[in-house]
């Protein structure tokens, strides 16, 4: 098996990698770095938690030479700042044997902070779009001195409509650079975009997309309702030495807040919720204390959830499946990291069959189906969501067929209709009296 003394690595990043725990190299982090060590451009495509950050930090800080250029050398781009904090820790860490200066920016703060934070200086820039816009747009940051250009989670940055800003901030950057781009899936509207502004870039994939993670064991039960969901979902976590660290997902904000409500009347203390109607340091101290095993069980929605690198995830449960197929591979891989087991657990209503079979389609991969505990009380009382979505359903419209009238067409009496054509005085005359009636003859 290979090892990182094996890759064309300097002492101060070999001292970093030791100082991590880190002895061998990913799959994607081993194909990749001897084509990003080329100069060419890479598209790499992984599942989540196979190591992309570590996959793009390296060769970039390996190729690294000092400058007493303000202005950042390395650019990365990712949707979130949760991601923002993550790749800017991860990259301090690497860096901690270089005089690299790293800094990350990011929306939904004070911009004047970061500007005082960028102003002396940096290196290696990460940032959303969004705010590395403002930034430069104000002359904050200059881009023509980047000579490399890293997207993270690029296929989530379009689907949250940052596609704009890229287009802008490539305007900026100087037209001779390396591009790497790193995703865990590979969409229409990203391979358009690799064709408009990378330059013939190699892509690597460290495993198939779609196909399920080998360490990861999936499960699903089926059940009828919300509130049957909640119960199952209750009794999975009264399972503590089992589910000692549980991510939950839901598919919307509302619902996230709902499991929360319900779970949180018998797991008060050891239950976190996180989305983006949540204030940033309400968000960063829930995850602080999901990461340090204060809370057991976190529910997030699927785009809080991009930003988060936790260890030792033992389960992630599907409370509802999610309306792109794509989205379950990267719940998943929150669960069976660094070659440690995992186990996946989704809870399907009838109404979401369809979805896990878009899922199965995509993995190439039947999840099995298990029978109901004994134990399990199921529900018949149904919220009012899905009180509405079942009387919708039901809803029969009469249809009419306007050639036989009825419904709401009616046909017009003749005095009603508009015709256009002239017609003759003397005919109105014949209308109105009867007959018709002759001028009389001037005198």
């Amino acid at each position: 098996m290979t090892t990182f003394k094996e890759l064309n690595l300097n002492t101060p990043l070999l001292n970093a990698l030791d100082d991590s725990g880190y002895v061998h190299p990913t799959t994607i982090q081993e194909k990749a770095f001897p084509v990003a060590m080329s100069g060419r451009d890479v598209v790499g495509i992984a599942q989540t938690g196979t190591g992309k950050t570590v996959a793009f930090l390296l060769p970039c800080l390996r190729q690294w030479k000092f400058t007493k250029e303000k202005h950042p050398q390395i650019l990365i781009l990712v949707p979130t700042r949760e991601l923002v904090l993550q790749v800017v820790e991860e990259a301090k860490k690497l860096a901690a044997y270089t005089n690299i200066r790293v800094a990350g920016v990011y929306g939904g703060v004070n911009m004047s902070k970061q500007v005082l934070l960028v102003k002396d200086g940096v290196d290696l820039l990460v940032a959303t779009p969004g705010r590395l816009l403002d930034l430069t747009l104000n002359g904050v940051i200059r881009l023509k001195s980047v000579k490399r250009l890293i997207i993270d989670e690029v296929d989530e940055i379009m689907d949250l409509g940052f596609r704009p800003q890229l287009v802008r901030i490539f305007d900026l950057l100087p037209t001779k650079r390396q591009n790497l781009l790193f995703s865990a899936t590979l969409t229409e509207e990203v391979e358009t975009l690799m064709h408009d502004f990378f330059d013939t870039p190699e892509r690597i994939e460290a495993a198939p997309m779609g196909t399920p993670l080998d360490k990861i064991t999936q499960s699903a039960y089926l059940l009828p309702n919300f509130n049957s969901k909640i119960n199952m979902l209750k009794l999975m976590l009264s399972h503590s030495k089992q589910y000692k660290r549980v991510l939950v997902f839901a598919l919307t904000k509302k619902l996230a807040d709902n499991i929360y409500e319900r779970i949180s009347e018998v797991f008060e203390d050891e239950i976190g919720v996180i989305h983006s109607n949540k204030a940033q340091n309400n968000r960063f101290e829930t995850v602080r204390r999901f990461q340090e095993g204060s809370y057991r069980v976190l529910i997030a929605t699927d785009l809080i959830a991009r930003g988060l690198d936790i260890a030792d995830v033992s389960h992630v449960i599907n409370f509802d499946m999610p309306d792109e197929p794509e989205l379950y591979i990267h719940r998943i891989g929150r669960t069976g990291r660094a070659d440690k087991e995992g186990t996946a657990v989704s809870l399907v209503s009838p109404a979401e069959e369809e979805r896990q079979l878009a899922v199965e389609e995509l993995m190439q991969y039947q999840i099995p189906m298990h029978e109901l505990p004994e134990e399990l009380e199921l529900s018949a009382v149904l919220t009012p969501d899905e009180l509405e979505k079942k009387i919708t359903k039901n809803i029969r419209l009469k249809l009419t067929n306007p050639l036989k009238g009825g419904g709401a067409f009616h046909e017009k009496i003749d005095k009603n209709k508009k015709v256009n054509q002239k017609v003759r005085h003397v005919e109105l005359m014949r209308i109105k009296y009867g007959k018709p009636k002759k001028r009389k003859p001037k005198q």
